[in-house]
């Protein structure tokens, strides 16, 4: 690849001014970045121009219109040959432009100088490493499962996972009977404690009623509002009931409802 070679100063005229010093100029106004062209905006016109010479450097030779070819007269522009001073320190100018045009860039366009790349999640732990509930029920499953989608598992012969799976069924086949029982005895006091519940509805309320009830409550009530001289107190009226008017079918209910809730309760604990 050819080296390119900095434009040449082909006259040594100057425009008679002191030279032009970076250090006064706005820091987006000229280019001096190093392997590109130089060039600076003219003080004079405004125009973008030129910086030629390695070593003395000048503003290129403009006009100050640039519609020369369009018929207008051909003006020099007082800025042409003037000489350019780079007194800055260029890396420095260099990177304070360089985070300007970052921070202007609009942000869909940004990127970071260092790419994160988002983790891989984490492969699913196998069934047999998995800790839930074993039951029977989950543990044939699974082994049922493994053996039908694993190649290894054929006859008697089991993988490490397998083995595992195998060893866990098998467990709960020899604890089952005492779950089963444990689960028969729960569901056995449930029950009686229902029942137990439903026949002393009656007698409790009879007992909590002669306990807080009679004449203290009566005369509590009886100053908590005005009343009609001669009334009897709801209390000891004849119309409030203190038993079921069908004995036989209040039982019956109250039995039916403590199968219900048992059956809920073994269901619940089953699940």
């Amino acid at each position: 690849m050819p080296r390119k070679r900095p434009g040449r100063v082909r006259t040594k005229n100057t425009n008679r001014r002191e030279a032009l010093k970076l250090s006064s100029m706005a820091p987006e106004d000229f280019n001096v970045r190093p392997g590109e062209t130089k060039s600076i905006a003219c003080p004079d016109c405004r125009t973008w121009r030129r910086i030629m010479g390695d070593k003395v450097l000048k503003i290129r030779e403009h006009c100050i219109s640039d519609k020369v070819a369009e018929g207008e007269k051909h003006v020099t522009c007082p800025g042409s040959n003037q000489l350019v001073e780079v007194n800055i320190d260029v890396r420095r100018w260099q990177a304070k432009q360089d985070r300007l045009l970052r921070d202007a860039m609009p942000q869909e366009n940004r990127r970071a100088a260092q790419q994160f790349y988002k983790p891989l999640p984490a492969p699913a732990a196998p069934v047999s490493r998995i800790k839930a509930e074993v039951t029977l029920e989950s543990s044939r499953q699974s082994y049922l499962a493994h053996r039908k989608g694993c190649t290894r598992c054929v006859g008697g012969q089991h993988c490490t996972d397998g083995g595992i799976l195998a060893r866990r069924y098998v467990l709960a086949l020899q604890l089952e009977p005492t779950r089963r029982e444990a689960r028969e005895q729960m569901e056995r006091q449930e029950r009686r404690i229902a029942r137990e519940l439903a026949e002393q509805w009656p007698t409790g309320r009879r007992q909590q009623w002669a306990k807080h009830g009679g004449k203290a409550v009566e005369t509590t009530n009886n100053r908590c509002a005005e009343r009609i001289p001669g009334s009897v107190s709801e209390f000891r009226g004849p119309r409030l009931p203190l038993a079921p008017r069908d004995m036989e079918a209040h039982d019956r209910r109250q039995a039916e409802l403590g199968k219900q809730y048992a059956q809920r309760k073994s269901a619940a604990s089953a699940a």
